[in-house]
């Protein structure tokens, strides 16, 4: 059957895949709901307990993501879609048995996340890579707004959908509804039409050698960018500083409302608030496609991100504020990203972005282990102390945050904030970041341009 018959391609093969993504990223958003109740509840509300299930899935993701991105360029683009998908579905489908026949248990999850993990590994640089086959170019930041939505879109209404079926289906029935959604999407891609990427120099100069070769060719190939490795720089900082303030963002919300009932309403509230930004921003990216020079949505948005998003949050002390703000900063978040994708799909060659879109990846998780460990250090071990009462050394801090539980989380967040807005704004002063859409060639130009022409960026030390 000829690519062109009832397979589906182009911006249309994109949405039909996309409606597939949204469902079942729905459906798995819910059933990590059930199933995190659910370790609470067997753990007797163990924080080690819960937060284990997020160090088996991203071990396994950091491990294996150079070598995913090679297999992503090396083999076709849409059977390692369903792979990813399959991967994940078949996951899943171990909980629903185990769970089915009352064999559960705790540990079994953990083993589960480590196979989500290692599924995910897979599936975001095959889906990067892919958009940037099957879209128009000028429709890359209306396709990664349309993605966006899909990241943020089931936090808003898959605790919401899960709450409300865990009493009329079980855990096992909300079980079955992923499992069904995982056939959705892969029937998606069964339908339509994903373009293997063109061959370059840059995709023949990546294969050379084993696959170890291969999956070093991203670190490789953002290394000898500068424009590309400045960009990444921007969001490992920005990821920093914004993953210490978003695990104090909990804490902190409980803290000032006093640990009390009402203190469970206030932090849903401000949650809710900030998905549904998020779901907001996603819309409007889609719609817009972000501004003519996409480097504006990385560097200024990360610059608001930072005060209104972040340090403003910190400044709060009400509910209303908290959930204001939070949404105003998620508003942003689809088109910085969106921005940042479409800059690094148009300019990175199509055989090559599986490699190189793992190893952005892997840089930018790096910050994840780390922003917990320093957000608690400080918080715990210094500022909550320092800022437990008023006046002393504190006075001038304590008209800023006040005093008391929280003050001191809230003081970290307006730092976080801060900082955020400053790597925004330094980014404006180092020409490589500036200046990276005019320094690098698109990838399509790049291929046709006299070699003698070709920029200094364009070319792997």
């Amino acid at each position: 059957m000829s690519s062109s018959s009832p397979r589906r391609s182009g911006m249309l093969g994109f949405s039909i895949v996309w409606i597939g993504q949204l469902v079942s990223v729905l459906a798995t958003s819910m059933s990590q709901f059930a199933l995190s109740l659910w370790v609470l509840r067997e753990t007797n509300n163990s924080a080690t307990a819960f937060g284990l299930m997020q160090v088996f899935y991203i071990t396994p993701f950091l491990i294996i993501s150079p070598i995913a991105g090679a297999m992503v360029d090396r083999y076709n683009r849409k059977a390692m879609m369903m792979i990813s998908d399959l991967g994940a579905g078949l996951a899943t489908i171990l909980v629903l048995i185990l769970q089915a026949l009352g064999l559960l248990q705790v540990w079994h999850l953990y083993l589960v996340s480590a196979i989500a993990g290692l599924g995910n590994a897979f599936q975001w640089p095959a889906y990067s890579a892919a958009i940037s086959t099957m879209v128009p170019k000028e429709q890359l930041g209306r396709a990664n707004g349309m993605m966006s939505l899909v990241e943020a879109g089931p936090g808003v209404f898959a605790p919401l959908l899960a709450g409300a079926l865990l009493p009329l289906i079980a855990l096992t029935g909300i079980l079955f509804i992923d499992v069904a959604t995982f056939v959705l999407a892969i029937g998606a891609l069964l339908i339509i039409y994903v373009p293997q990427p063109p061959r370059t120099e840059e995709g023949r100069k990546a294969e050379s050698g084993g696959l170890l070769s291969e999956a070093a060719f991203g670190f490789r190939y953002i290394l000898a960018r500068p424009s590309l490795l400045g960009l990444q720089i921007v969001f490992f900082f920005g990821n920093l500083f914004a993953g210490i303030a978003f695990t104090l963002l909990a804490p902190m919300i409980v803290a000032r409302t006093g640990n009390s009932d009402v203190s469970a309403t206030a932090l849903g509230i401000a949650q809710s608030a900030g998905a549904i930004g998020g779901v907001v921003g996603g819309i409007v990216m889609s719609a817009w496609g972000g501004t003519k020079r996409r480097v504006h949505g990385v560097l200024f948005g990360h610059v608001l991100a930072g005060i209104v998003g972040t340090l403003m949050v910190g400044l709060g002390r009400t509910v209303t504020w908290w959930a204001v703000t939070l949404f105003l900063g998620a508003l942003l978040i689809p088109w910085i990203n969106g921005s940042n994708q479409a800059i690094w799909q148009s300019k990175v060659a199509p055989d090559v972005q599986g490699r190189v879109f793992a190893a952005r990846r892997l840089i930018a998780w790096l910050t994840n282990p780390l922003s917990p460990i320093i957000a608690g250090v400080l918080a715990d071990q210094w500022l909550e102390p320092a800022l437990r009462v008023e006046g002393g050394s504190t006075s001038a801090l304590n008209g800023l945050v006040g005093f008391g539980p929280g003050a001191g989380m809230a003081l970290l967040i307006i730092v976080c904030g801060a900082f955020t807005a400053l790597v925004g704004a330094g980014g404006y002063f180092i020409p490589a970041v500036r200046n990276a859409e005019t320094l690098l060639p698109d990838y399509d130009a790049a291929q046709t341009a006299p070699a003698a022409t070709t920029n200094t960026q364009t070319s792997i030390a």
